[in-house]
């Protein structure tokens, strides 16, 4: 694992720590019973969606306890109904002072972690039996699929390159940042990975050779992907460009600056998630006013375009890192809708054989 993905991981399990001193001892309990085989970012995210069914415990079920004295008896004592009554009040509630409203996707991952953590306590058999069994998933409405269309790729690549309609300090520094703006939107556009996998990698994961590059998924794991020659081209002018701004003695030779990472922001350091989206968000906003654009939508824009190319839904499945198929189907349902449009003309109603006949008629009411 790179050190980016160690410091992150660090930073993590200190976040974790954070939560968990706010927790019942039970939490801890489960958290470490699933740290073999859950990465630090999953956890945390299970412990502060546990945090607030434990606030919402001692609100409105318990409310003579305080959250770190909750036990797994307190759990064993809630009803399916007590469970639904929290995802509706996920809909509008306040913890820490800060008021919140979840909608289906947030609801379904509150949901989600309290699954995980009940079938764990009831696995150990500390209840006797699981209450989330009886409670069915929130219903989850389709988003229509954002992407980039043939033409706003060549826009956004092109305004990336020559800045021709960024305005004021935008257009200032674009000078500083294009050659590296552009060698990141091909590579998002041109292999489909996600940013946290972007802004990890470094110098050397890059190997002009195959045009091949090292990437740690989602969940730790490494993989090879390939890119084609045009990214290829695109990456080394960006690295030729690195090499001789460092070399040269510019702003980025002055500052303190990461000689692993390849994606440097203008502080020299490796570029963060935060500044990738807003890059992204800054060319998008030129050249597709009318869509949100954000890195996930360019992941979304290549997984299209590969199942367009290969119409082989496992392939898009492996490339992006999806474990199950069935991920790419919920995140690229367009290509369901490829796939009817495809056979729109495929049942003829009226194509008469050879004898004159329209189809095949010789059983009346046969099914």
């Amino acid at each position: 694992m790179s050190a980016y993905f160690e410091e992150r991981n660090e930073k993590t399990l200190q976040a974790i720590d954070a939560v968990l001193d706010t927790l019942p001892e039970f939490a801890r309990e489960f958290n470490v019973g699933i740290s073999m085989r859950t990465m630090p970012l999953t956890r945390l995210g299970y412990l502060r969606d546990i945090r607030v069914f434990c606030d919402y415990l001692v609100k409105k079920k318990f409310r003579d306890v305080m959250i770190i004295d909750l036990t797994v008896e307190h759990l064993a004592r809630l009803t399916p109904t007590d469970i639904e009554s929290f995802i509706d009040y996920l809909s509008a509630y306040s913890i820490d002072g800060k008021k919140h409203a979840c909608k289906e996707h947030a609801k379904e991952r509150k949901v989600s972690s309290l699954r995980a953590m009940f079938k764990y306590f009831y696995k150990r058999e500390k209840l006797e039996f699981d209450v989330m069994t009886k409670v069915d998933t929130p219903k989850i409405h389709q988003k229509p699929i954002i992407r980039l269309d043939v033409n706003e790729v060549v826009d956004i690549l092109d305004e990336a390159e020559n800045g021709d309609n960024l305005r004021g300090r935008q257009k200032a520094f674009h000078d500083a940042t294009a050659i590296r703006d552009e060698a990141m939107l091909s590579l998002f556009l041109g292999t489909g990975i996600r940013i946290s996998e972007c802004v990890g990698l470094n110098r050397n994961d890059i190997n002009f050779d195959d045009n091949s590059f090292v990437v740690t998924r989602k969940g730790g794991n490494t993989s090879v992907l390939y890119f084609s020659d045009e990214v290829a081209d695109a990456l080394r002018r960006y690295i030729d460009w690195l090499d001789d701004q460092i070399t040269d003695n510019t702003p980025f030779g002055k500052r303190v600056y990461d000689r692993d990472a390849l994606f440097i922001s203008g502080k020299g350091g490796r570029m963060t998630p935060r500044a990738v989206q807003l890059m992204v968000k800054k060319y998008a906003k030129v050249t597709t006013p009318f869509k949100k654009i954000t890195p996930h939508k360019l992941r979304s824009t290549y997984g299209t375009n590969l199942y367009h190319e290969t119409h082989d839904i496992f392939v898009v499945a492996d490339v992006l890192g999806h474990k199950d198929v069935n991920t790419t189907r919920k995140h690229y349902a367009a290509m369901s809708d490829d796939i009817r449009r495809d056979v729109v003309n495929k049942v003829k109603l009226r194509d008469r054989d050879t004898d004159g006949n329209s189809g095949d008629a010789d059983d009346d009411g046969a099914e």
